[in-house]
């Protein structure tokens, strides 16, 4: 692809980056940011270098946020004793769409994959752990995707917890290998609704 300014071709590499973006999809959206008003566009470099510089994650739950706890571990409505256990800030996200659930969730930041090299120390799990063992928690939810990684993920803490709390997983009317983000929020809606105990999916995996 030829360029005629080495300005236009800086902006299409960066633009190119992102998923799902190739060289033509990114040469199309830097030409139509150039047609648009220069104000727009500064808007649009404003938010993201703000979106970087300024974004956290909450210092309970992992979630994105732009306080030090998020808005939905500081909201007094929520029931703090359940915790929903998810892989990424997407699930979080996929889940408060459905309008289904009302406690508060742990992020793991990912699964467990030997083939990735991502083990249970690069994961937000030891937190979790404490988190568990220090407050009063009245049931823990596994909303993992239904894959082996997921799984696996699952198995692995549960293992690391006492079983004096109600462990359980969201219900398979998610298709096995789905992530959860791609769900539709009825039938994610539904599997939060109609969680079951964890060792049950423990027995039918064997």
């Amino acid at each position: 692809m030829n360029f005629s300014s080495k300005l236009l071709e800086n902006a299409v590499n960066e633009m190119s980056q992102l998923p799902g973006i190739g060289k033509r999809t990114a040469l199309r959206l830097v030409l139509f940011l150039l047609n648009q008003p220069k104000i727009q566009t500064k808007e649009l470099s404003h938010s993201l270098l703000e979106l970087v510089e300024n974004v956290i994650l909450c210092k309970s739950c992992y979630n994105i946020s732009d306080l030090e706890t998020c808005e939905i571990c500081s909201n007094s409505k929520r029931d703090k004793s359940i915790i929903c256990v998810v892989e990424d800030i997407r699930d979080v996200m996929a889940i408060e769409s459905t309008g289904q659930f009302n406690g508060i969730y742990h992020v793991l930041g990912g699964k467990i994959s030997p083939i990735e090299g991502i083990g249970p120390d690069q994961l937000n799990i030891n937190s979790l752990i404490v988190k568990v063992k220090t407050n009063e928690i009245s049931e823990l939810i596994f909303a993992l995707s239904a894959t082996m990684e997921g799984d696996t993920t699952n198995f692995y803490i549960y293992k690391q917890l006492d079983h004096d709390i109600k462990i359980t997983t969201i219900a398979r009317g998610i298709s096995v290998g789905n992530e959860l983000e791609y769900t539709d929020e009825v039938t994610l809606g539904r599997s939060i609704i109609k969680r079951i105990p964890f060792e049950n999916s423990i027995k039918n995996n064997l």
